[in-house]
């Protein structure tokens, strides 16, 4: 079975991000990307640095409690947002609506691991579970250079790998046509 969301990456390089944020701008580029996937850009009317800020993005990057705190803050009560498991990530992929996922191993203490990032924050936005399961997200582009879908085995990064969603309650206003299918 497989699940991809149609999801519009965006690069943490970006000319519109600023040159200083760039380096550490995938937490802040991950939300960016999954609120204008839930509301529509018209409706989140908040840049990548806006969310650098409000995060509280540093130099060595975002931490998943600033993550969860500060977009439970900026979206309320209306909104859960938490780290949760693989099958709950897949349940919200499922619902239409994209993952942060952080892939850490330092934090983690995988030191040893070679998974997919060392440290880095992107949208998961897509599963394949035909054999061995495989995830979808887009990258937060590079220099000179797109975000892009990128594909990996699960099983690979699973030690390194913290899932938070972003779910509405039932009191949620409606989102974007793309996440309400």
């Amino acid at each position: 079975m497989r699940t991809l969301l149609s999801v519009d990456g965006y690069s943490q390089y970006d000319r519109h991000v600023n040159p200083k944020f760039q380096p550490s701008a995938c937490g802040p580029t991950t939300a960016y990307v999954i609120t204008n996937y839930l509301f529509g850009k018209d409706a989140v009317n908040k840049s990548v640095d806006d969310f650098y800020r409000m995060l509280g993005g540093t130099k060595i990057g975002l931490f998943t409690w600033r993550f969860v705190r500060h977009m439970r803050r900026y979206l309320g009560p209306d909104w859960t947002v938490s780290t949760c498991s693989l099958d709950e990530a897949l349940a919200e992929i499922e619902a239409g609506r994209p993952v942060a996922l952080k892939f850490d191993k330092y934090f983690s203490c995988q030191f040893k691991k070679k998974p997919l990032y060392a440290y880095h924050w992107v949208p998961l936005i897509g599963f394949d579970k035909t054999n061995e399961l495989k995830l979808f997200i887009h990258d937060n582009g590079g220099r000179n250079r797109q975000s892009r879908v990128r594909s990996f085995y699960y099983a690979d990064n699973a030690s390194v790998l913290t899932f938070v969603r972003i779910t509405p309650n039932a009191t949620a206003p409606l989102m974007n046509e793309h996440a309400s299918q």
